[in-house]
Order: structure tokens, then sequence, then C-alpha cells
């Protein structure tokens, strides 16, 4: 019970220890053998970066930053005039396709260096067959061959490639152990992919550049960095991160607080919470152990009671319980460290796998291993403190004797209880009004919680009352727990903290799911699906996706949309490459939000002008968004989406647009703007200006507010956009299906996708789907478990202190079975008290956490108020308990303690003599 926590602790800590990187092993996979890794910044302007080169600034400040300074594409080659002479340089360029698999398409890096360069040495692991030499050959990572289906010596294909590539090799990057890339020689994969897709009117690939860099003498230095930054270079130097430079050396302290870059903000929480669970851990293993050693000094205390007839006293006695309390500590602490280390070792290529990193080598720390070991002995020790009291309080006739006598209960611990009980309630109410919330909260919540295990005693005598009106053997059974209070308070005090917890936890996860449930945004009216695809040049691909999608669902009614045009149909929207471009709704001006349409936006106005023109209908926000605003296509749409305006209907009918925002049009009529991005311009325009392009004014029919056209915008009919001139390419559809879809024609209509390798998507509208029920389920299981776990102590302990009265029970005849009833309900009645405290107890936090977000979302919808936004009602946050979690507690739970009590326990004993009392 105790070697099992410090064996988890102990793994994990040489799990967690290993997993860490020296930095000179987080060097070796990060720059290989360079002197330093350096890439552009993509700023185009001087910076300030920090030492170990995970974060930069422009110089001056992001406020004085130009974003127009920026060049449009980062350089593919190093400047060379802020290295040193002789320096070596080698390229390590990485750009994102996707590749051809067994099983479809697999996001995949695309990796180019120069495999044979002495500085890559210790970047990756050669897992199998070779490097790549020559154009033509790649090696994979192991988690890329794992997912695509392929092998060593398989070939493939990048989408768009014109060619493939043989795998000759498998490597695996040891901090990486998950990632998916191919890597190839230096301009073979590429390069050409780039081409090939360019050529196909697809976009060409960007990949990012970094180099890795050699120099002689003391390496890349502080000083070679900061003349490299001034080129606008980011670097990570070996040199520098082992031998960092003081704070005032570095420029970006300077300009900016260092605090603001610091990672261990919140150290001091994390702490505080890892405390807080070792201390429960503590009291729970104390309490489940507490038993165990009883039961021990149980039976040992005619041995106990001969060491005070030959002239030992009560000092003696205890220090003989609390001497095995610490023996079985400290052989814990052996066995569970020892154990933890050879599990640790012996699994420790599935940690790493779990992880995703290599260890840098088996990393034991003695003092935290010792300071581990030490906790299971203090565990220990503190487990046979009331099992020592206790025995030592016996006198030696009833120790001889095996009489058990009669103690006075303490009157102390329920008086300490009960104002633990209250101060907890007090402090977790103040902490539902206080800045601290949740803090305050749950530290009120431990403390309640504590001082309900302190009134256990006092809870499980009341009980006792109940016995009164229960058949012969549960009468026993809870008479003789509740006469037993020093076993079964321990006991049961072990399930309501494990139980308490579990409930907390539902309970809150409960409520949060019917707060989701309650804001859930449907996409699409309930039933009715889209399909679309993710980018624009599988635009070739979408009409036999169409013809899938009719074949593998219950499609009732399809309906199809393109999309608007500009340049190449494989145009992303605010493309920055030439020839493409985007149409835009360009709204009145006097109908235009005036808080978006200033350059300083918002806080050009007052708070309270800001608050008014809020109110106005200009500045609406809208709940969808769809990123298919604007779409070409015919009235079987508006039947899709449930649009059942006749006056829409009429104008897609008749060849009119129809628009679902009143601040597009005026006077009947709406303005598209086709913009065409030129070479060097900026695809944004600034604020309060129009972009530059040509006007295409269309007759528009508004359909009414009421209507939900679920995130679009505005609706074209085909035969009006093409008169207006604009290009549409061939987008997806929305449907509604006769029925539902079940799970077979799901995954069908997926493979389809899959197999024509688009990047293509299904969505049906469900209606919220809850995501808590395994969650749940989990924490049932475990309060279970702990529940079963300590009332089969104390059961344990209650058949060693019944032994006697089982005896006289066979002895008067009773049926062989009483003595398995009476033994499976001794477990249950302890189960059932542990539950029912636990579950009352564990309402409190989570009620508590709920009322404090419940006033921070209060206080947030009071300020959004003041400042004008318009709100749909105020927050809602509702306190709901699972029910169904709690009776499975309440009674699932018990009942399969009894259960199992009654079913390892043997039906009858060996008749026996009594002895007398």
């Amino acid at each position: 019970m105790i070697a099992l926590p410090i064996i988890g602790v102990s793994a994990a800590d040489l799990t967690l220890r290993s997993a860490q990187l020296s930095p000179e092993q987080a060097l070796s996979r990060q720059i290989g053998a360079a002197d330093a890794r350096v890439r552009p910044s993509h700023m185009g302007v001087a910076i300030y970066q920090l030492p170990d080169g995970s974060s930069s600034a422009p110089v001056g400040g992001y406020e004085n930053f130009d974003g127009a300074a920026m060049p449009p594409e980062p350089p593919q080659e190093l400047d060379t005039s802020t290295l040193p002479a002789g320096a070596r340089v080698v390229k390590d360029a990485v750009g994102y396709g996707k590749i051809h698999t067994e099983h479809g398409l697999l996001d995949t890096d695309l990796h180019e260096l120069d495999t044979q360069s002495p500085l890559v040495d210790g970047m990756f692991t050669l897992d199998r067959g070779r490097l790549p030499e020559r154009a033509g050959e790649v090696a994979a990572t192991t988690a890329f061959l794992r997912e695509s289906g392929l092998f060593v010596g398989s070939s493939v294909t990048p989408r768009g490639a014109t060619s493939s590539y043989k795998i000759v090799g498998a490597y695996e990057l040891p901090s990486k152990l998950g990632k998916t890339e191919i890597l190839a020689p230096p301009g073979s994969l590429i390069a050409p992919l780039d081409q090939a897709l360019e050529a196909s009117g697809g976009f060409g690939l960007r990949p990012n550049v970094s180099f890795l860099v050699k120099v002689s003498g003391e390496g890349f230095t502080w000083n070679m960095v900061k003349a490299a930054n001034t080129k606008s270079l980011v670097v990570v130097s070996r040199a520098v991160r082992l031998n960092p430079p003081a704070d005032a050396d570095v420029p970006l302290f300077q300009q900016e607080p260092k605090e603001q870059y610091r990672q261990d903000a919140g150290r001091g929480s994390d702490m505080a919470v890892v405390v807080t669970v070792v201390g429960l851990a503590m009291l729970e293993i104390c309490l489940l152990a507490g038993p165990a050693f009883a039961v021990g000094a149980r039976r040992s205390r005619r041995q106990l009671g001969l060491v005070g007839a030959n002239g030992g006293d009560r000092r003696h006695i205890r220090s003989i319980v609390l001497s095995g309390g610490l023996v079985i500590g400290a052989v814990s602490a052996v066995i569970g460290t020892v154990v933890g280390g050879v599990l640790t070792i012996a699994l420790r290529p599935v940690l790493e796998e779990q992880l995703g990193v290599r260890f840098g080598g088996l990393d034991f720390r003695p003092l935290e291993l010792a300071g581990i070991a030490l906790l299971a002995v203090v565990t220990g020790l503190l487990s046979a403190i009331v099992p020592a009291v206790t025995a030592s309080r016996q006198t030696v006739l009833a120790s001889l004797t095996g009489r058990r006598g009669v103690r006075r209960a303490n009157r102390v611990l329920p008086v300490i209880g009960l104002v633990a009980v209250t101060a907890g309630a007090v402090i977790a109410l103040y902490g539902t009004a206080s800045k601290m919330g949740a803090t305050v909260v749950a530290g009120g919540s431990a403390l309640a919680e504590l001082g309900i295990v302190a009134l256990t005693p006092v809870l499980v005598g009341l009980f006792g009352r109940l016995g009164r009106r229960l058949p012969l053997s549960p009468r026993l059974a809870l008479r003789d727990a509740v006469r037993n209070r020093g076993r079964t308070a321990p006991a049961v005090a072990a399930v309501l903290a494990a139980v308490a917890g579990t409930v907390a936890v539902a309970t809150y996860e409960h409520s949060r799911d019917l707060q989701a449930r309650h804001e859930y945004v449907a996409d699409l009216p309930h039933g009715a699906g889209v399909l679309e695809t993710r980018e624009h040049s599988a635009y070739k691909e979408v009409p036999a996706l169409r013809a899938a999608l009719s074949k593998e669902l219950p499609v009732a009614v399809r309906a199809d949309f393109d999309r608007l045009v500009v340049g190449m149909p494989s145009c992303e929207s605010f493309s920055r490459e030439p020839g493409c471009g985007r149409v835009e709704v360009i709204k009145p001006k006097e109908q235009r939000c005036p808080l978006y349409d200033v350059p300083g936006g918002p806080s050009s106005f007052t708070e309270e002008q800001a608050r008014t023109l809020r109110q106005d209908w200009r500045c609406a926000e809208t709940r969808r968004i769809n990123q298919n605003a604007v779409v070409v296509a015919d009235e079987k749409l508006l039947s899709v989406l449930a649009v059942t305006d006749p006056g829409s209907v009429a104008a897609l009918k008749e060849g009119r647009a129809v628009s679902f925002d009143k601040r597009q049009v005026k006077d009947g009529r709406i303005t598209l703007r086709v913009v065409v991005a030129k070479e060097g311009a900026q695809p944004s325009t600034p604020v309060g200006e129009d972009p530059a392009g040509e006007d295409k004014v269309l007759p528009v029919h508004l359909a009414p507010e009421t209507a939900e056209a679920w995130g679009i915008q505005l609706v074209l009919p085909p035969a009006t956009a093409k008169a207006a001139g604009l290009a549409t390419a061939p987008s997806g559809s929305y449907f509604t299906l006769d029925g539902t879809a079940s799970s077979e024609q799901r995954q069908k209509i997926a493979g389809e996708i899959d197999r024509m390798g688009v990047e293509a998507e299904v969505r049906i509208e469900a209606g919220y789907q809850g995501n808590d029920s395994l969650a749940l389920l989990a924490l049932t299981i475990f309060a279970g478990l702990a529940t079963i776990g300590a009332a089969g102590i104390a059961t344990g302990l209650a058949q060693a202190d019944a032994e006697a009265d089982l005896k006289t029970l066979a002895a008067v005849g009773a049926a062989p079975r009483v003595r398995r009833t009476l033994s499976g309900l001794q477990c249950g009645v302890i189960a059932l008290m542990g539950v029912v405290l636990g579950s009352a107890a564990g309402i409190l936090p989570a009620v508590g956490l709920r009322m404090v977000q419940r006033r921070e979302l209060d206080a947030l919808y009071q300020h959004s108020l003041s400042q004008g936004f318009v709100s749909e009602g105020a927050p809602y946050v509702p306190i709901s308990v699972p029910w169904e979690t709690l009776a499975q507690l309440i009674v699932v739970v018990p009942l399969g303690a009894a259960l199992l009590a009654a079913l390892v326990t043997r039906s009858s004993g060996a008749l026996a003599r009594r002895t007398a009392q």
C-alpha cells in the first residue's frame, strides 16, 4: 500500500529527469556539431534577441515597428558579411507538403540537408538503411513509415510532384519522435516540387531556411550574435547558450523588462498545487494504512501484553508499534524506489515513445530519490501513530485475555472537526466573492473536508441508530462498525476523501457540460451538412467529391455552390502572388460601423461614444463565421439552409442576388470589387480605405432579418455571376439527408476523400455532443477501487476482532452462510457510509468553483453592457449534480464491495473452543 505510490513517484521522477536534456545534449540535437544556427527573423530590420535565441524583438519595440518593412519573402541565402573568414555554412531548408501513402495523404515536413556534412552530427539517428546521397533518394522518419504504411525500399510521391522518390533509410529525430518527415539532399526535393506546383497552377513551396555555421576560435560569441542581429538574423549559439552574458550586456533587457520573457511564471502556484496533492495523497495513504497497522497490532496484542507483564510501560508498547511502522515504511521505501527505477529502465523505450523524446541518459537524482524514500518512511510512521496509541492504552489483563474493553470517545476531535468544517465553508463562501477566487475556494474546501474526516467517528455513531430497523445480519454488521470506530472511522474517512474528490470533479464537469450545451452555436440546421474543400487548389476534384457524397450518403437535397475567383482558380484569398486576387463586398460609407472605419479604431472615441455606437445597427456582431461568406448557388441552397422567405427564393429563380446583411445593400443594389494583387503591394488595405479595383454593381434582394443564413452573407445566382464577368470555381455542396448517416456511411465517404488525396471534409450538424462521459466513468472507477480497498482493509480488521463472535455463532448452530453474509455486509456498510459522506463533502468545492465562475462571467457581462455591447442575455452558469454518477457510487460501489467481500470469505471456519472472556 505504501510502496505502490512510491513506485509511481520514483518512476515519474526518474522519467522526467531523464527526459530533461542537459544544455549540451539539447544543443547537439538542435544545431548538431555546428557552433550556431542562424535564421532570418522575417522582420527585415535590426533586432534584439534573448541569449538562447528563443525570442526576439525589433530595435525600438513592436510599437515603433513598421510592418511595411517586412520583406514579402524571407531570404533564401545567408548574408556572410557578419561571419569571420573561413566559416563553414550548411543550408537547412524545411518545407511542408502532403505525401501520397497507402492510406491517402499525410501531412509531412520536407527537409533538405547535406547529411554528409560533419556539422549535422547528432541532429538525427539512423535507424536502418542509409542516408540519401543523390537526387531521387530520401530517408524517412520512423513515425512517417509507421503512419504511412510504407517501408524502406518503397517509393513516395509528394502531391503535385512529377516524379517519385525512393526511401533508402529510416531515421528518427531524438527530440521529436512523432514527427513525420522525409529528408533529401539539397536541391533535390523542395525546388522541383515548387516548380511542379506552380506549373500546374498551384502555389509553390516557401520553405523555412536556416543555416548551420562553424567558425574557428572561441565559437560564435555574443558580440558575433549582436552583429548578426543588425542584419535581422536570429542566432542560436553554442558558446552563448553554455556561457550566457550578464543581463546588463543583453540589449533586449534594456529595451523591455526581463520578466516579460520569463518562462517560470506560475512556478510558485504550481509548487503549491504539488504540495497540496502530495499532502492529500499522504493523508489518503495514512487513512488506508492505519487500519492495516491496527490489524497487526490487534493480532500481536498478546505479545504486547507480555511486554507489559514483564515491566514494559506504555512508552515501550508505543515504540514497538511505531518501530513496526518505521520498518514497514523503510522497506516500502527501498522496494518502491528500486522497483520504480527498474520499471523505468525496463520500460524506457515505451516511455520515450510516449513522451516523444529520447532520453539523454538515465538521470538518477540521489537527493530527490532519498526525499521520496523519506516520504514513505514518514507515511509509515504516521500511519502507525493511532494504532500505537490505541495499543498502549490497553491494560495488560485485557491484552492477555483478548478483551477489548471500553474506551470513552474523544470529545476534542469532533469539536475541532466541527470548527474546521464551519471555517472551511465560510472560507469557500468568501472565495466566491474574492479576487483570488478558485484558490480560496479550494483551500476552504480542503479544510472543510479535513473537518469532516475529523468528524467521521461521530458521524459513524449516528449511522448506528439505523440498526434497530434492520434484519439480523445487517444489524450485527452496522453495530460492529459503530462499536469499533477506531478501525471503522479511518476506513470511512479514506473512502470519504476519494469519493469527495470524484464527486467534486464530476459535479463541476457536469455543470460545465450543461453550460457548454446551452452556449453551443450550431453551424447548420439540425441534420444538414456541408462538403467543402480546405484549399482552393483542389477545385478540380470537387465534382468527383460531390458524386461520392451522393453515392455514399442518403442525400435528400444537394445544393452545390461555387466560389468567386480572381486570377488562377488555385489562388488563395488575400494571396500576395501576382495575378491572384479576391472579390470584396464594398459597404456604402454611411453604412459601415464607425468604430472600425477609422485608423485608431474604438480607441479614437470616448467611452460614451463607443457605448452608443455599439448599439448602432451598423456595428451589430454576427454569431456565425463562414469562410464561404459569398457563394454562387441556386435556390436549392435556401431549401437546405431552411430559409423559407418566398421573396428570397423568387429572387434567386429570377437571377437576382440575395443578401442577408442589410449593411451591404443600398437602393436595392450591392457593390462587388475585384481586387488584383500586384507585385510588391501589401495584401491588406489601411483602415478606412477601400482597396483599388474594378466594381461590379448588381441588383440584390435583401432577405428579412429573421432569415438565418448560417454565416452566408451573399448568394449569387450562377447566371448573374457569369453575366457580370465574375469567374467561379467549384467549392463544395450543402445537403440534407433522408434520415441519418450511419458510422459505416461516414467512414465510406471519408475513405473516398482519402483515396482521392484531397483536403476536404464533410460536416453534418448533429447538435451539441458532450465529451465528459469517459472522464466521469474513469473517476467513478477510481472512487470505486479506493472504496473497495479501504472497506476491504476495515473488513479484514473486523474479522480479526470478531473471530470469537463467529466461533460463538458457529457453536450455537448458525448457518455457514451467516459468516459470509456478515463479512459482506461489514464491508458494504463501511463503503456505504464513506460514499454517502464523501458525496455530501464533494458538493461544496464544485458549487464554490461554479459560483466563482458565475461571478466572473457576470462581471464581464456587466462590463460589456456598460461598454454598449449587445448581448443575448445574462451568462448561464448552472450548478448541476450528476445524479447518474452519484447513483453508481452510492448503490453500485457499496453493493460491489459487499459482494466481493462475501465471495472471498470462507463460509465456515474450524469449530474451536471460544476463549472465556
